[in-house]
């Protein structure tokens, strides 16, 4: 990283004044020191200089300050705005783009209301793409909760009144046989990332059918703002089927399909032709990243299609990378091997399965078999403790079902079982209780606590009830973000967010750039190892699991870069020749956020060249 020249670019993005958010607080006007001390404090290092590429355009007129691709807003030149036939659509003003910025801060800060934050920033990237992905990347932290969770819960719920202008493609169950049809609909030819979903279950919402067109738009501004994918190459999709939320099906303002969902070979077929069509119109590099499926269909559209396409789920696949990346990270505290663990899980369903598959595969490298792994982990659904002999158990969980008397509670398997961990993907608000919580502080030195569930309001337990009940030995991570704590001895702890946000933005960087086919868990287990290489002991010593948020670009930069090396080591890349500096060639696709200059290249021949003839 340090002997790459242009560092710089990477944008790692900070708070480079104190108050950071907070420049407008009390006041209407400009902090001490000016609009150039305003300006230092969102300033966004994107280069190392801010020369603006030059790009060529035929769109002329209105059309421009109606493209969010293009439109700049008060930031075209007034050379750019005549030559563009845009002068008088815009305010006699010229604005640069941290002032742009500023002014979006100004507004953002009058918001209270989240939704109504969500609402602002969606409007902003309807109508200007680089300010929005500028704004974001000036401060993720801040940002990431609103376009993602959990505030992307609450705007899904809501999304039909929330709904502005068509971001996406929504495709029907009556679209069956056209769907290459509609793929033509979307303006853009060259798109290398995919996110769908089905809308059948909503982070731990449930089925919100085509309100979870918010979840592949959350995703992939991620995508961008995190990993540096371009935006103009991603593609958010919603299949609708129809929705099982008789709430949905009696609101006459729900703007999705007002049936019950189709199941079975209609629903097979739907989704085999989607993968076909986008394979024939994009390449089958096309990265098709399944979000939010059910159970049901999850697992079984994973491995039918795993190792046909470019395709991976993140709710089974990245929440199990962060979540190992935070256990690795956990094991520079607790002093031991993996193996030397005992896990229970809260559920056993995507994220549950997932976590415990890659778990087996950590564990391998350390000498287990599978089948020693798989003894190490134990699961806890809605009927109780799985163990073998229970009846109704799908041929996922009959992996993690070992010999052992029933229990029909989590409290009664974590005080018989005495883990070392316990992780919640279930999202049953409040799964943790005191009992259960302090039975693991009586058990273990460092007892591991992940409270992984989505939303905040369906987490197991919060970190201030973790650190407190534990008297601050408990090692806790949760799936959504909690404010720091401060123990009355005075420690503070900074709870570490297990976010798939540390996974799919640099995941999908590294296999977009080199062409990888078929994404393996292999890549996963990589992404968890580099996460956890870049968590330092002051992090662990703040109670940070994972590195600050603030750093996700350079992180999602230094897994992109792991999977490249991985790729080209394992003869899973497509493109060719190998490119020598890793780094440079990763670098290479990462998108900016800064303005493009629209000014027409103009020059002159020599005078006698230019000569008019005459009669």
């Amino acid at each position: 990283m340090n002997s790459l020249p242009g560092r710089a670019a990477l944008s790692l993005c900070r708070r480079t004044a104190a108050g950071g958010m907070g420049v407008f607080a009390g006041s209407p006007g400009l902090p001490a020191g000016g609009l150039a001390a305003s300006l230092q404090a969102v300033r966004v290092c994107h280069s190392g200089t801010n020369h603006s590429r030059s790009v060529s355009t035929k769109k002329r007129g209105y059309d421009i300050t109606r493209n969010p691709h293009l439109n700049k807003g008060m930031a075209f030149t007034l050379e750019e705005r005549l030559q563009l036939g845009i002068h008088g659509l815009l305010p006699p003003c010229f604005l640069s783009q941290d002032v742009q910025v500023l002014r979006v801060m100004k507004s953002y800060e009058t918001r209270i209301n989240p939704l109504d934050k969500y609402i602002l920033l969606m409007t902003l990237q309807d109508r200007n793409e680089k300010l929005f992905y500028r704004l974001l990347t000036s401060d993720i932290e801040e940002f990431m909760p609103i376009v993602y969770t959990p505030t992307v819960g609450l705007a899904c719920q809501q999304y039909g009144l929330a709904f502005r202008r068509p971001r996406g493609l929504f495709i029907t169950i009556h679209d069956r046989g056209h769907i290459a049809t509609m793929l033509n609909s979307w303006p853009e030819e060259d798109i290398k990332a995919i996110v769908v979903t089905d809308g059948e279950r909503i982070l731990g919402l449930g089925d919100l059918g085509s309100y979870g067109m918010g979840i592949p738009v959350g995703k992939l501004a991620l995508y961008t703002a995190c990993g540096g994918v371009r935006p103009q190459q991603c593609l958010p999709v919603l299949l609708d089927v129809g929705t099982d939320n008789q709430s949905l099906l009696d609101d006459p303002l729900y703007i999705g399909l007002k049936h019950k969902r189709i199941r079975g070979k209609e629903y097979d077929e739907l989704i085999d032709e989607f993968m076909q069509a986008v394979t024939d119109k994009y390449g089958m590099n096309c990265l098709i990243q399944f979000e939010d499926f059910a159970n049901s269909n999850a697992f079984r559209i994973l491995n039918k299609y795993r190792n046909r396409y470019c395709t991976f789920n993140d709710d089974i696949q990245g929440t199990a990378s962060v979540a190992v990346a935070g256990v690795l990270a956990a094991l520079k505290i607790t002093k031991n091997k993996l193996s030397d663990h005992t896990f229970v899980f809260q559920g056993a369903g995507e994220a549950a399965l997932g976590i415990a598959h890659l778990l087996i595969m950590a564990m391998a490298k350390e000498g287990l078999t599978k089948e020693e792994a798989a003894k190490r982990i134990w699961m806890v659904d809605s009927k109780g403790l799985i163990v073998k002999g229970r009846g109704h158990l799908n041929h996922e969980k009959e992996e993690f079902a070992h010999d052992h008397p029933h229990l029909k509670t989590l409290e009664e398997a974590v005080h018989t079982l005495k883990p070392t961990a316990i992780i919640g993907v279930a999202a049953v608000a409040g799964a943790f209780t005191e009992k259960i919580i302090k039975d693991m502080a009586s058990f273990n030195e460092r007892p591991i606590i992940f409270a992984l569930s989505n939303p905040t309001s369906k987490a197991e337990c919060t970190a201030e009830q973790c650190y407190k009940l534990t008297e601050g030995r408990g090692i806790f991570a949760s799936g959504s973000p909690f404010n720091k704590v401060v123990l009355a001895d005075g420690r503070t702890f900074y709870p570490g967010q297990g976010n798939n946000a540390y996974v799919f933005p640099g995941v999908a960087l590294g296999v977009i750039a080199c062409g990888v086919r078929h994404i393996s868990d292999d890549v996963f287990l990589t992404t968890a190892e580099a996460i956890a290489d870049m968590v330092t002991e002051e992090h662990l010593a703040e109670g940070r699991l994972y590195p600050p948020l603030s750093t996700i670009r350079e992180v999602s930069f230094k897994i992109a870069v792991k999977i490249v090396n991985f790729a080209y080591k394992h003869n899973i890349a497509s493109l060719y020749p190998e490119p020598k500096d890793k780094e440079a060639f990763v670098l290479s696709h990462i998108y900016s956020p800064d303005y493009d200059s629209f000014t027409l290249d103009t020059y002159n021949w020599p005078q006698e060249a230019m000569k008019v003839q005459d009669v």
